[in-house]
C-alpha cells in the first residue's frame, strides 16, 4: 500500500463535529501501514481544556491495542484535504513507541515523504 491509499483512507475518517459543548472532533484524520501490512486509523479530540489529542495519537491508539508499534507509513489530513505533517509531539510520540519509527515514511505534502528521522533529527538513537 503506498502513502496515495493510505491518504485516500485518512480523507474518509475526516468527519468534523461537535460532541459537546468543549469538544470538537474529526476535523483531522490520520492512516497509518504497519510492518504487518495491518491499516489503522483515527481521528483529533479537540477539547478547550487541551485534554484532547492528534488524530496520529488516535491512529497509533488503535495500533498498540492491536499489539503492534512499528509504522512503515504515517498520513494526516484535514477537512479539505490538505496533507497535514506531524507535529512535535507526534513526532517524538512516534519515536518513543517503537525505535524503529526513525525508518518511518511521512507523508508531508503531495509527492513529497521523508523518513520521521529527518523531521526528528536530534533523537536518541
Amino acid at each position: 500500500m503506498d502513502l496515495k491509499e493510505l491518504k485516500k483512507i485518512a480523507e474518509q475518517k475526516v468527519n468534523p463535529r461537535q460532541l459537546s459543548e468543549g469538544c470538537y472532533v474529526g476535523s483531522v484524520a490520520s492512516a497509518l501501514l504497519t510492518d504487518k501490512g495491518n491499516v489503522y486509523s483515527g481521528v483529533c479530540i479537540d477539547t478547550s481544556s487541551s485534554m484532547g489529542f492528534c488524530a496520529e495519537h488516535s491512529a497509533i491508539s488503535q495500533m498498540i491495542t492491536n499489539e503492534e508499534s512499528k509504522i512503515l507509513k504515517i498520513v494526516a489530513v484535514g477537512r479539505n484535504g490538505e496533507i497535514l505533517p506531524p507535529c512535535g509531539r507526534c513526532r517524538e510520540f512516534i519515536y518513543q513507541i517503537n525505535n524503529e519509527n526513525l525508518e518511518t515514511d511521512v507523508l508531508v505534502k503531495e509527492d513529497m515523504v521523508i523518513k520521521l528521522k529527518e523531521l526528528l533529527p536530534y533523537c536518541m538513537e
